[in-house]
């Protein structure tokens, strides 16, 4: 047996020695779930990468990275995360692994980068120590510019495409007018190289007074992206304000319409734009109105819950549920609210590589939890 293999076997035999005291079950229409606590007492726990030994590298807003053992034991905070914009909505953020990880270790990151003029932000590389207690060598591969003030919508996701590029999601700073303008960093996907550079295909990269980074645009506040399992494209999700949360697939040069077309309507009531299409804007491939608050997402790809495959599943803030959406193509043909009642805001999803699936709970003491078929 493998060290990976008699690692994951470790797991497997310590989640069902803790699952029976620290379980509840949720009854959903495919499966019945049960529900561990891994991992306790972290502060707002935000992004979450798995080691190739099972293992999980966990960020908290306000500015820590750990590692959390299989048996949940977690680690002292890493050395060597750089100083972040811990306000509102700001902090550390996304942890994503290089693909190439198990060669050359290297972690990226994404938080809220403060400087002149406020805050923005930002995504760094940095190799994990071969003890992992500290990240070494750090880079900042991307800075959103220009910062500003406030501590509202900062995005961000990291995905690394099939061809080794860099998706990064940023939020419009509650800029909204800016997301409608290339020559700044506001409310868009950005795609580059894994070392920081520009990708000679980017979609303006050769129009003058536009942004080279950006992949597309119009985007409010998305904190959810993954890549389809079997197309790779990258689909995203984003918050709306009163209404309007909307699932992407963001295409190269696109122009994705907010502010100027949304559904549901501003905080103050009054209607988005100039309503709910126009011409040379895209439309989501599905929204919510009135909004439900979605976070961080994946698409199940594990084999515990055989009636998910292939579906995606999003972590939800105010509504405190997992929403499942069945997909035909690329459309959304079925959605279904599961875990209410499990009282708190789920900040992000993964299947992990146990064919679990985790969440993150945003609360000042958050925690990890797994699920797991029931019986």
């Amino acid at each position: 047996m493998t060290k990976t293999l008699l690692a994951h076997a470790l797991f497997a035999a310590l989640a069902a020695a803790t699952s029976a005291a620290q379980a509840e079950t949720f009854r959903t229409e495919k499966h019945e779930v049960r529900v561990v606590t891994v991992a306790k007492g972290l502060s707002h726990p935000w992004g979450l990468a798995f080691l190739p030994d099972g293992r999980m590298l966990v960020t908290e807003r306000p500015g820590r990275m750990r590692i959390v053992a299989m048996d949940g034991r977690v680690s002292p905070p890493l050395a060597g995360v750089p100083e972040v914009y811990a306000r509102g909505q700001g902090g550390l953020l996304d942890v994503a692994l290089h693909p190439d990880f198990a060669r050359n270790r290297l972690v990226y990151f994404s938080y809220a980068e403060p400087g002149p003029g406020g805050a923005g932000t930002a995504a760094a590389m940095a190799r994990l120590s071969d003890d992992g207690a500290r990240l070494e060598n750090l880079k900042v591969v991307f800075r959103q510019q220009p910062k500003s003030e406030g501590g509202n919508h900062f995005g961000s996701r990291l995905v690394f495409a099939r061809d080794g590029r860099l998706f990064i999601t940023i939020g419009e700073r509650y800029q909204m007018e800016l997301a409608q303008d290339i020559s700044v960093n506001r409310g868009q996907v950005i795609r580059i190289e894994a070392d920081g550079r520009i990708p000679a295909d980017n979609p303006f990269v050769n129009r003058n007074g536009a942004r080279p980074e950006i992949w597309s645009y119009g985007h409010r506040n998305p904190q959810g992206a993954a890549l389809h399992p079997q197309t790779g494209k990258l689909w995203t999700v984003e918050h709306g304000p009163a209404g309007g949360d909307e699932v992407n697939i963001p295409l190269p040069g696109r122009n994705y319409g907010w502010p100027v077309i949304g559904y549901g309507n501003h905080y103050n009531g009054r209607p988005i734009g100039v309503g709910t299409h126009k011409e040379g804007m895209e439309q989501a491939v599905y929204y919510w109105n009135p909004a439900i608050a979605p976070s961080g997402m994946d698409f199940y790809t594990g084999d515990k819950f055989p009636g998910w495959r292939g579906n995606m599943l999003i972590a939800v803030l105010k509504e405190q549920m997992l929403v499942r959406l069945e997909l035909s193509g690329e459309k959304v043909v079925r959605e279904e609210r599961m875990l209410r009642g499990i009282g708190d805001r789920l900040r992000h999803v993964r299947t992990g590589l146990d064919g679990y699936v985790y969440l993150l709970t945003d609360e000042s003491d958050g925690r990890i939890l797994r699920l797991e078929p029931a019986r």
